[in-house]
Order: C-alpha cells, then structure tokens, then sequence
C-alpha cells in the first residue's frame, strides 16, 4: 500500500462519512452530494485494489497476513453500495445517516489495511 494514497483515503472518507452524519441529523434526505461522497469513496477502494494488486510486483509486499488484508479490502469495496443501496430503498433522514456511518467503517477498514500491509510482522 501506499502511505500518501491512504491518508487520503482516510481522511476523504471520514470527510464524507461527517458530512453524510451532519446532513443526516439536520434531517435530510439522501441526495446527490451525499451519495456522491460516498462514490467517491468506492472509486479510491478501487484504486486501492489495483494497487494492491500491483503493489506485490513492485516489490511491495504486505507484512502481515495477505488473506487478511484482501477480506478487508473485497468487505470495503461491498460497503459503500450496499449503504448506497439502503438509502435510495429508504429514503429517509436515517439513511443518510447509514450512509455517513458507512464511509467512516471505511475509513477504521482503510487504516487496518494499512497497518496490516506495513506494521505487522510475519
């Protein structure tokens, strides 16, 4: 993994995931700017995907497990539209809210790969 290119991620999704909180306890219904925060969450796990995958070639290797890493990593990626999904079903305050609480499990997931990738020793 990339260090830089995961604080972003962090830090993009817990902007989106206070944004979606904020926006839903202010009682608003899921609208554009919240559902695009998240897609714009799932497009970086997808860049992180590709990195991953290439990362190992370049010599870059995870020192902790890899099967923990990718279960993280493929359980992040089905986060964002499974919240996506819930809150055009719904369409409620609270689904907003959902989608908020899903972009900062991303962000807690996107950090332990990170220390799963670096930190962790064989």
């Amino acid at each position: 993994m990339i260090s830089v290119f995961t604080i972003v991620q962090v830090a993009i999704a817990v902007a989106a995931g206070l944004l979606c909180v904020v926006l839903g306890l202010a009682n608003r219904r899921p609208s554009d700017l919240s559902v695009g925060s998240l897609a714009l969450v799932e497009l970086l796990l997808l860049a992180q995907v590709v990195i991953a995958i290439v990362a190992p070639f370049a010599g870059n290797s995870p020192s902790g497990s890899a099967l923990e890493f990718w279960v993280y990593l493929v359980s992040a990626v089905l986060i964002p539209p499974a919240a996506v999904f819930w809150a055009l079903v719904e369409r409620s305050r609270w689904s907003t809210v959902i989608l908020g609480v899903a972009a900062l499990s991303v962000a807690v997931m996107v950090w332990r790969m990170q220390v799963i990738w670096t930190v962790q020793v064989g």
